[in-house]
């Protein structure tokens, strides 16, 4: 047995994950923590640690599990390969990952860190380019912006904010 690489189709890891497993294959899908603003609010989700791939344990001798049914599971675009050879991940790398990813559940990536260049995309500074402070409460975000050669604080809604370069 040993770790391949599976290719999935856009935003469809999850999917592709749950189908393989739901066949009894051994799947690995690395996660990490990371804030979005879904519908107007800050929500911690998981996201793929490499969008758009997935490990998969398979096995070459004649007693595994065939390899057919990947190319038809929904959310899978095709198993990675090297010219005719599918590519072969070590398990010290998948071991490496598994561990790795455990840190990663304690803190989520932050959307916005201090000192980021942000635009604010509505209200009466729309289209102004913005200095990220820091959140102030669930819903605002303090940010500085230059007026008159002059930094002035401002509080505006977090999702009115949109990241920059």
């Amino acid at each position: 047995m040993h770790w391949y690489l599976i290719h999935t189709k856009p935003r469809l890891e999850k999917h592709a994950l749950e189908n393989l497993e739901r066949q009894g294959y051994e799947c690995y899908l690395p996660l990490y923590p990371t804030e979005k603003l879904c519908r107007h609010k800050l929500t911690v989700t998981d996201s793929p640690l490499f969008p758009r791939y997935l490990f998969i344990r398979l096995g070459q001798e004649d007693s595994a599990k065939s390899w057919a049914p990947l190319r038809s599971t929904r959310g899978v675009s095709q198993l990675v390969r090297f010219g005719q050879h599918p590519a072969q991940v070590d398990d010290t790398l998948i071991a490496l990952l598994k561990s790795r990813e455990q840190s990663f559940q304690s803190k989520p990536e932050r959307l916005f860190g201090p000192g980021d260049p942000v635009r604010i995309a509505e209200g009466p500074f729309a289209d102004i380019e913005a200095i990220y402070q820091m959140s102030d409460g669930e819903h605002r975000a303090l940010v500085l912006i230059e007026i008159l050669n002059k930094p002035v604080s401002l509080r505006v809604e977090l999702a009115s904010l949109r990241k920059t370069g």
